[in-house]
């Protein structure tokens, strides 16, 4: 896979070189892809809130056929569009309703999400380019993170991308001979179709971002000439024929809700107008302070956003030698990267980037800008920028892949060094704070349940996706020894060899050497997630009904509630595959749904529970660490503990029945 320093300056272009690269680069790729993301489909069991609620919804299009109207136990689920779910429903009906079936098609999309980026790069930049940006996404902090639970965001990262790329392709000038190559004929209903899917993953938000990015770039570069190139008519009609018939039947079978309103208002006012305003009704999203916000974005893009410098370096010397002329400072590190001197010209005021990598760098430049102003307005939640994750790692690739080769500018080593450094020194504290952790948690037991070591500070109310790392404490070390050892040892040897390989200026060895501490490191989180599991998923709860059913010590019609939101607790319903009753749960996700006048009642007030408990059929209550206080004063001691992990309660109202003898069997 190493590139000859004489193979990195042959006159071979680096199109060509890339042709011949695949078969080299597959293995590799796809050996991690399966190392980081396959090996993890099979555990930790669903987590409870977006995770297993989403799983829910997939899970009544699998069972009921309804592939038009989302349910989460048995309420209509409005708030999202339905591909996602199609996905996970037809991966139910292969795998069985498991883990591995819900994040499947997730990790996939990362597959597909690298590949793209494998394309695109070599397409525009070469070979190496196009191994690093596949490398940076498999092993990016933020694609790992984000995919540990059923949100849609790399399947619209993907889509978006493919529109981009192949809206570029269309535009391509090389497909205005005659006759089209059948690539370039293709790429503009490749292009709708991709944003149909992509509206049909995340909804018009998408649309946003993809006309609005097509039409700067078209503005900057004056090629709005070139709009039939993009076969707006037919397109449209293929757009539609894709999108449009999910959002009229939804409309048209979700009418009656609160104050009259229907799919059409929540859908495209609510989850779209109001969200964005930050009045969405129910109000339960937070938002990043800004400096959280930009800064984070080091963090989501670690350990590859050390090296974004580069990109702008880059950036700059090619916008400054367009103005001063080719001659200018450091336009010989530009030659052939894509960066050239020239990448934009002057004519009637517009920019006009030359070849597919100047074209490549403007529009994914355009693109992540929008979608990251964007979301510094709206509310937001920490994933909401991972469309944009892809275009500014392949940014960083090429100015990496190009500053390796062009190693004797003096700017250009001392920024990458400076990567390094960062790199090294953020390993040895990393790796210093765990050694602390396992040395002072070095004489206390294993504890299987990590949720009663962690702290609850309920930073920003837990609406923030990662508001639980907050809570680590010393003792929880004690359950993290495996995984705090594989990070510790990663991060001690990997960013320092990585150095020590630049220096020595072994330059593929060094970047794969960073891609590799990040994927041992990202192996370690994931173990680390299975051990929170406890805390973040309710399936030992459903195991635990399940198993009072088999042993016959609850009947049947045994009612099951949860307190509180069903987020709290959503995994419970997913694997006991039953609804449940919902104590002064008619919010949040399931507000609007329950304003149908079919809604199933399964919404009781503290006041029926309190009604209720000890009477009729048994009642088994489960209650989340948040609600304990509230369900204490409401019951009192008449409350019977069925089991407890993480704070977390099932209780019943009455003693269990006596099981039945082989007697009476």
């Amino acid at each position: 896979m190493l590139l000859s320093p004489t193979q990195q300056l042959s006159p071979v272009s680096p199109v060509s070189r890339f042709r011949r690269a695949p078969a080299r680069h597959v293995l590799p790729l796809l050996g991690l892809w399966l190392a980081i993301f396959f090996a993890a489909l099979f555990s930790p069991p669903l987590l409870d809130d977006a995770d297993a609620t989403h799983a829910q919804a997939a899970r009544a299009m699998a069972t009921t056929g309804d592939w038009v109207t989302l349910h989460v136990d048995g309420i209509r689920y409005l708030e999202k569009p339905p591909l996602p779910y199609w996905l996970v429903a037809l991966s139910f009906r292969v795998f069985g309703f498991n883990t591995f079936a819900v994040h499947l098609p997730l990790a996939l999309a990362v597959l597909a999400l690298a590949a793209l980026g494998y394309l695109w790069a070599g397409r525009a930049f070469g070979a190496r380019t196009a191994f690093y940006t596949a490398l940076a996404t498999l092993t990016c902090t933020g694609v790992f993170l984000f995919t540990r639970i059923f949100i849609p965001e790399a399947l619209l990262s993907l889509f978006l991308c493919t529109a981009l790329y192949t809206f570029l392709r269309a535009l391509d000038p090389a497909s205005n001979v005659s006759p089209r190559p059948v690539a370039s004929s293709a790429s503009p209903y490749s292009m709708w179709t991709a944003l149909a899917l992509a509206v049909l993953t995340k909804g018009l938000i998408a649309l946003v971002f993809f006309f609005g990015t097509a039409l700067i770039y078209l503005a900057l570069t004056g090629n709005f000439g070139q709009w039939r190139r993009l076969r707006p008519f037919s397109g449209v009609l293929l757009f539609l024929l894709i999108a449009a018939p999910w959002h009229i039947l939804a409309s048209l079978r979700n009418t009656g809700g609160a104050d009259g309103h229907g799919f059409a208002w929540f859908y495209f006012i609510n989850e779209h107008v109001l969200r964005f305003l930050g009045r969405r009704i129910p109000r339960d999203y937070n938002k990043l302070p800004w400096y959280l916000y930009w800064s984070l974005h080091l963090v989501w893009l670690f350990p590859w956003s050390l090296f974004a410098p580069l990109a702008a370096i880059f950036g700059w010397r090619s916008l400054r030698t367009s103005t001063n002329g080719a001659g200018g400072t450091g336009s010989e590190a530009l030659k052939g990267t894509g960066f050239s001197p020239s990448i934009y010209s002057q004519r009637i005021g517009a920019l006009v980037p030359e070849g597919i990598a100047g074209r490549t760098i403007l529009l994914l430049s355009i693109y992540s800008a929008l979608i990251l102003i964007f979301f510094s307005l709206s509310t937001n939640q920490e994933y909401y920028t991972f469309p944009v994750y892809l275009p500014l790692l392949m940014l960083t690739c090429v100015a990496l892949a190009r500053s390796e080769r062009f190693f004797t500018d003096l700017t250009l080593r001392r920024t990458i060094f400076a990567g390094h450094i960062a790199f090294t020194v953020i390993g040895l504290a990393v790796s210093a704070a765990l050694a602390y952790g396992l040395w002072s948690a070095r004489h206390l037991a294993f504890v299987p349940d990590i949720g009663d070591l962690l702290a609850h500070r309920g930073v920003g109310d837990y609406t923030l996706s990662m508001s639980h790392f907050f809570d680590l404490t010393g003792p929880s070390f004690a359950a993290l020894r495996l995984p705090a050892s594989l990070a510790l040892i990663a991060f001690a040897i990997g960013p320092a060899a990585a150095w020590i390989l630049r220096h020595r200026r072994a330059h593929f060895a060094s970047t794969v050497t960073v891609a590799l501490t990040s994927a041992v490191f990202l192996i370690a989180a994931h173990t680390a997630l299975g051990r929170f599991s406890p805390m973040l998923s309710s399936q030992d709860f459903a195991e635990r009904i399940e198993a009072l059913h088999t042993q016959g010590l609850i009947a049947a019609d045994t009612d099951i509630l949860l307190y509180g939101d069903q987020s709290y607790g959503s995994s419970i319903p997913f694997y006991i595959d039953q609804t449940v009753e919902l104590v002064d749960g008619a919010s949040s996700s399931m507000h609007f749904g329950s304003t149908f006048p079919d809604a199933p009642k399964i919404f009781l007030k503290p006041e029926d529970l309190l009604a209720e408990w000890g009477h009729g059929r048994r009642k088994i209550l489960f209650v989340p660490l948040e609600k304990r206080d509230e369900v204490d004063r409401l019951l009192g001691s008449n409350q019977i503990i069925l089991e407890e992990t993480s704070g977390k309660l099932l209780i019943t109202d009455r003693p269990l029945a006596t099981p039945p003898t082989a007697s009476h069997r």
